[in-house]
Formats: structure tokens, sequence, C-alpha cells
């Protein structure tokens, strides 16, 4: 025990991009790596803090590398921050939830990550998706899309509990 922390754990900081297509539909990676491995998600990954990259330029860097797509932090919009406590008992996450603001064209395939796919919004809950993205995130997203909100997530309570701790901020003043 460490301080009166039970069991430290470490914080991983990602993005996850929220990317839409024309049709409204929404790109989602069927993951074959942990995290999440035989899960559906928006692409993203993991910050690389060693080099001190910025959010906004990891969301760049993850969708130019996931998807072939060059975006500037101008096509971005920075909808949500989630922290998550005791995920999996293995960590802590802190993720920044990003979206394209302007529709873009990807082809669906394999990459190394996994499988790149067009879902319908109706059709996420039907799909393989983690947790806390099923109660928590996507209804949050969804929600709050075009402004902002800060959400917390205990993984590990015995049941899920989560708060938002800043609701719906309008960034557009």
């Amino acid at each position: 025990m460490i301080r009166g922390v039970p069991n430290p754990l470490p914080y991983k900081i990602a993005v996850l991009c929220y990317l839409f297509d024309e049709q409204g539909r929404v790109l989602l990676l069927h993951r074959k790596r942990p995290p999440n491995k035989d899960l559906c998600s928006p692409v993203g990954g993991k910050l690389e803090q060693s080099w001190g990259e910025s959010p906004t330029a990891c969301a760049i860097r993850e969708v130019r590398e996931e998807t072939g797509v060059r975006l500037t932090a101008g096509d971005l919009h920075l909808t949500g921050i989630v922290s998550e406590s005791g995920y999996e008992s293995s960590c802590h996450w802190l993720m920044y939830l990003y979206e394209a603001i302007s529709p873009v064209s990807v082809e669906p395939g394999e990459i190394d990550e996994g499988r790149l796919a067009w879902h319908e919004p109706g059709e996420i809950d039907a799909l393989p998706i983690p947790e806390t993205d099923r109660r928590v995130i996507w209804p949050l997203f969804w929600r709050y899309r075009g402004r902002f909100f800060a959400a917390h997530i205990d993984c590990g309570a015995r049941d899920l509990s989560w708060r938002i701790e800043q609701p719906g901020c309008d960034v557009t003043g």
C-alpha cells in the first residue's frame, strides 16, 4: 500500500476519434490486439508521452496511421474527456474523445490493428464493444455531440459507476 492507495496502477493516456462518412455512418475498428481485443472501438490509440505529444497531435497521427486520412487540428472537435479508474484492474485511462467535423472517406478493410468497417449508429449497441463504451461513453458522445463534456468512470466499483464532471458545455460561445 502506498500512502493509502490500496493498489496503485499506471495511468495511460489515449485518444478516440469518431469519424463519420457522408451517409452518417461511423468508422469502427474491430481490434485484434489489447486493449479491448476482439471488440469494436473508434480509431485511436495511446499518446506518445516520451515525445511530449499533445492529445490533438495524437488524434491526427492515429487517424493518419490507421485510415490514411490527413486531418489538421482545425478538422477536429474535442467532444469529451473521460477518465477510467481501475480498468480491468490493470490501469487507469485518461481518454480524449475527438470527432472529425467533416465527413471522411475511408476504405474498410484490414489494417495492423484490426478490421475497419463503417456502421450505422443504430447498429452500435448490437456490436461487441467495451462495457464502458456501451453504458457510458457512447451515450454521452451522442448526448453532447458538438459540445463538450467530462466524465469519470469507476471500473473497479462492484457495478460500474460513473459521473459527469462537466456537463454539456457549449464551446462555440
